[in-house]
């Protein structure tokens, strides 16, 4: 059964979503789902040991050797990625029936378990999968189910979203399959391993340059990075709470593997970054998304479009440790992937619990929720300042990582201006605070109960681990070292031959 841990990783939800549709009853769907989803997390992390003792773990479907055969391929840098998605995935379903109740209606809980777990399958085999045309099936697996759940929202407002989101990832997806039949017609192979060895041959042909640009363009969509993020505020804002909170700590991490995965492992860094003028566009794009999303984030009213704005500025912070192209730069980037998603998980979470007592997340509707909801807001503070960077938290060990490797390669300038970025941070997290501790409730309104148990075991799960992992940094350092100087192919120890 070991053996086969890589692909039961994807078979095991894609199998359960339409079992879903003969458990008839809503909460019996939900266990199914979740323990569907544990079992995935399980399968990570059997996979992360066998990865970090015995090396690069490879499976060939059917018994067809690469490049004729298929291959899923898990390293340090893939195993770190299903280990961060399926964790989501079950803590965040701890809540999804509790949630759903208030957001969803009733005839359609069974769809959006089924839609839930093919959005996790399509996510779990973009980063398990070998091969470059899988990435884009997969990819529309996860795309696909993505725009249903987010349309299953009462709110109208979803479906403008969700359509937004459609033409805007159909618009990436096509982008990527351009680029994946570009690479085909000029090496006549699509395994990702055996790519790697034949684009070195046609390093000077002009349709290389061109598959990369439609590859990272089409990525960048999917990524949501300045300026191409116009879908992801609505995306965020309006689909049910669950889907937001799953989304906002996966789906962003999954096309940033993409964009890691082939500019190291596929084109080769010495193309991405040597060939071409990359570095400088990337470090750009990333620091005017930091700024710009963070400001825009300060003038929002819904809540959920903070922090849907602040995703964006994350994202930045990630694309610039990866544009600094050194080991410590990547290690930095993958750091603020493993945290970036407990933050964000953890807050979503928690205003779907806001979400589930007052019927919406307006600024205005936090006015003395700091005394009525106090375990919740004490998650959201925590969370906030996670993502400010305070010391004891994940934010501050991404930060800490990301300016040493700017330091180290003399971009001092860029150093300080991460820096400033992160001060904007503390202003749209402050506006939060002051209105749920320092403003009262308006009169007139009844006491607002505190979040539902099923609410808050989740939300502190992801809590204590923001603070655990801001002092205990061994595992989540360790795998994002080993991983970012396997990629950089500098030997390590345990890593394969």
């Amino acid at each position: 059964m070991l053996v086969h841990l890589p692909i039961l990783q994807v078979l095991v939800p894609l199998m359960a979503a339409p079992l879903c549709l003969f458990i008839k009853r809503s909460q019996l769907v939900w266990l199914f789902s979740l323990f569907t989803s544990a079992i995935t997390f399980l399968i990570s992390a059997m996979l992360l040991q066998q990865v970090m003792t015995s090396g690069t773990v490879v499976y060939e479907l059917g018994g067809w050797d690469a490049p004729w055969g298929i291959e899923y391929r898990i390293d340090k840098f893939n195993v770190f990625l299903l280990l961060i998605i399926s964790a989501i995935s079950t803590v965040v379903l701890i809540a999804a029936q509790t949630s759903i109740e208030k957001e969803i209606p009733k005839d359609r809980h069974t769809y959006f378990y089924i839609l839930y777990l093919l959005s996790l399958t399509g996510m779990l085999g973009i980063v398990a999968t070998g091969d470059a045309f899988n990435v884009f099936v997969f990819l529309e697996i996860s795309s696909l189910s993505a725009y249903a759940l987010i349309a299953l929202s009462p709110d109208r407002r979803a479906l403008w979203a969700a359509y937004q989101y459609l033409i805007m990832g159909t618009i990436g997806a096509t982008f990527i399959l351009i680029g994946i039949g570009l690479m085909y017609q000029m090496t006549g192979t699509l395994n990702m391993e055996d790519l790697s060895h034949r684009l070195p041959e046609v390093t000077q042909s002009r349709t290389l340059f061109t598959a990369y640009a439609f590859m990272v363009v089409g990525i960048c969509l999917k990524l949501a990075l300045f300026p191409l993020h116009l879908w992801l505020p609505n995306a965020y804002a309006y689909a049910p709470s669950i889907v937001t909170a799953f989304f906002a700590a996966t789906a962003t991490k999954v096309a940033i593997y993409l964009l890691i995965r082939f500019t190291f492992s596929v084109f080769g860094l010495s193309f991405s970054f040597t060939a071409l003028p990359l570095q400088m566009l990337f470090m750009s794009l990333g620091l005017i998304g930091v700024f710009v999303a963070s400001t825009a984030a300060i003038y929002q009213t819904n809540v959920k479009h903070v922090f849907a704005y602040s995703s964006i500025a994350q994202i930045g912070y990630m694309v610039i440790g990866f544009s600094i192209s050194t080991v410590s730069g990547l290690t930095a980037t993958l750091l603020h992937l493993f945290n970036h998603a407990l933050m964000k998980g953890a807050l979503f979470l928690a205003l779907g619990a806001v979400m589930y007592r007052l019927g919406g997340v307006q600024i205005s509707q936090f006015q003395g929720l700091g005394k009525q909801m106090p375990l919740t807001m004490a998650a959201i503070v925590l969370g906030g300042l996670s993502l400010i960077g305070v010391p004891l938290t994940v934010g501050f060990v991404s930060k800490w990582y990301l300016l040493v490797a700017l330091i180290e390669s003399g971009l001092w300038p860029v150093a300080v201006l991460v820096l400033l970025g992160s001060l904007l941070a503390v202003v749209y997290v402050w506006r939060i605070i002051e209105m749920a501790y320092f403003r009262p409730a308006p009169p007139g309104i009844e006491t607002v109960k505190e979040a539902p148990i099923s609410f808050l075991i989740p939300i502190w799960i992801l809590i204590f681990a923001n603070i655990y992992f801001g002092i205990d940094t061994r595992l989540s350092v360790e795998v994002a070292e080993a991983a970012a100087q396997e990629l950089f192919q500098i030997p390590t120890f345990g890593a394969s031959k």
